[in-house]
């Protein structure tokens, strides 16, 4: 239960802000993923003096609660092949513990030049290819969706439980490009494994008692409200809408760490 001692800690623009944002973020992570470039950059601008480990864990606690809404709404319509999604969910699971482990071994602005560069190649990618998403492009084989998915499931898991921004858009273009999913599909199987990975490195937050509980129930109400509203506003407008709403999500992506890079400081 949230008490008055949240308002004693921080200002009221400070706490309406972020559930503000929280909810907007909750809102475009339903749909596509991505509200992690909202909520964690809100969090780190509002608290400076906070540590940033429980900066992370507060994040994640409020994104864990929006992104299983968002399961559950897709659930509903999609049906998901159970075995594929618990193979992929395990690696997920695994590199995320790893990843929130090495968030104090490593520095994770030696990773923005590299991300940045595979952004703008999802980017352009996926401007030029109109009919991404749109439709299932790939008939796998079963086998070969395990391998490509564990690996997706590995590389994604590790980097979300290490910095976490944008996690569910990467999911979601992996499960597009390289499963060849139609991007509704694609975003219900992402925001499952996505909970997975929140846990796993929520996990390691927790134990270490690195997280801001009330103000991290605030945001998570927030994040839910938002989560519900995107994820039934996706389902109904369809792979098209979802397709508009990703590229704007990559272009915000490449601008913030653009900046990060040639105007922020380390």
């Amino acid at each position: 239960m949230i008490s008055f001692q949240l308002f004693t800690d921080y200002s009221f623009f400070t706490i309406t802000l972020l559930a503000i944002l929280a909810f907007i973020a909750g809102f475009i992570d339903s749909v596509v993923g991505g509200g992690g470039l909202i909520q964690l950059p809100a969090l780190l601008v509002n608290l400076p003096n906070n540590p940033l480990p429980a900066l992370f864990g507060t994040n994640k606690i409020a994104a864990l609660s929006g992104t299983s809404v968002a399961a559950y709404q897709y659930s509903k319509r999609i049906k998901y092949n159970f075995k594929l999604l618990f193979i992929i969910s395990f690696f997920s699971f695994i590199a995320s513990n790893l990843g929130a482990k090495a968030l104090n071994l490593i520095n994770a602005n030696t990773l923005k030049p590299v991300i940045l560069v595979i952004l703008i190649l999802i980017a352009f990618y996926t401007f030029i290819r109109k009919d991404l998403g749109t439709i299932q492009t790939k008939t796998l084989s079963f086998k070969k969706q395990i391998i490509y998915g564990s690996i997706l499931g590995a590389v994604v898991g590790f980097y979300d439980g290490f910095f976490g921004p944008g996690t569910g858009s990467f999911f979601v273009l992996g499960f597009v490009v390289i499963l060849g999913f139609e991007f509704i599909a694609a975003s219900a199987y992402s925001k499952i494994i996505n909970c997975v990975t929140n846990v796993s490195a929520l996990i390691v937050f927790i134990r270490n008692g690195n997280y801001l509980l009330e103000l991290a129930i605030l945001m998570a109400v927030c994040n839910v409200a938002g989560s519900i509203i995107g994820s039934r506003l996706a389902l109904k407008r369809g792979n098209s809408f979802i397709r508009i709403i990703f590229l704007i999500i990559v272009t915000v992506m490449i601008l913030k760490y653009g900046y990060d890079i040639f105007y922020g400081q380390d």
